[in-house]
C-alpha cells in the first residue's frame, strides 16, 4: 500500500518549520531529509524515524515498524499533531543520523 499524498503534505506541514526539510518519492513512498540526512519516512501512511538514542529517549512507549519487508525497523511517531514536538525530534536525531553517502561513480 503506497501513502497518500494528502499524509505526506500534512507531514511536511507539521515540519516545515524546520530549514532544511526536504523529501524524496520513492516507489510510492516519501523518504524524508533534514539537512541532507535522512530523518525518515512516510511509509503506508506511517511516519517512521531513524532509531536513533535521542529519539527512543523522546519517545520511549513508541513502536518499532518496518518500512517494507527486509528493511531494519524504525519508530513510529504517532505525535504527529504537535509540530514543535516534530521539530525538536529532528532537531535532537541531526547529530546521531550518519552522514550522506557520497556518489560513487
Amino acid at each position: 500500500m503506497a501513502s497518500s499524498k494528502d499524509y505526506f503534505e500534512f507531514i511536511m506541514d507539521r515540519l516545515s518549520g524546520l530549514d532544511g526539510i526536504t523529501a524524496r518519492p520513492m516507489m510510492g513512498e516519501y523518504i524524508i531529509y533534514f539537512r541532507g540526512k535522512i530523518i525518515g519516512g512516510v511509509y503506508d501512511d506511517r511516519f517512521l524515524v531513524k532509531n536513533v538514542p535521542s529519539a527512543r529517549k523522546m519517545m520511549p512507549e513508541a513502536e518499532l515498524e518496518t518500512p517494507y519487508e527486509g528493511a531494519k525497523e524504525m519508530i513510529l511517531v504517532d505525535n504527529v499533531d504537535n509540530p514543535d514536538f516534530l521539530r525538536e525530534l529532528v532537531l535532537n536525531m541531526f547529530d546521531e543520523l550518519p552522514a550522506k553517502k557520497p556518489l560513487r561513480r
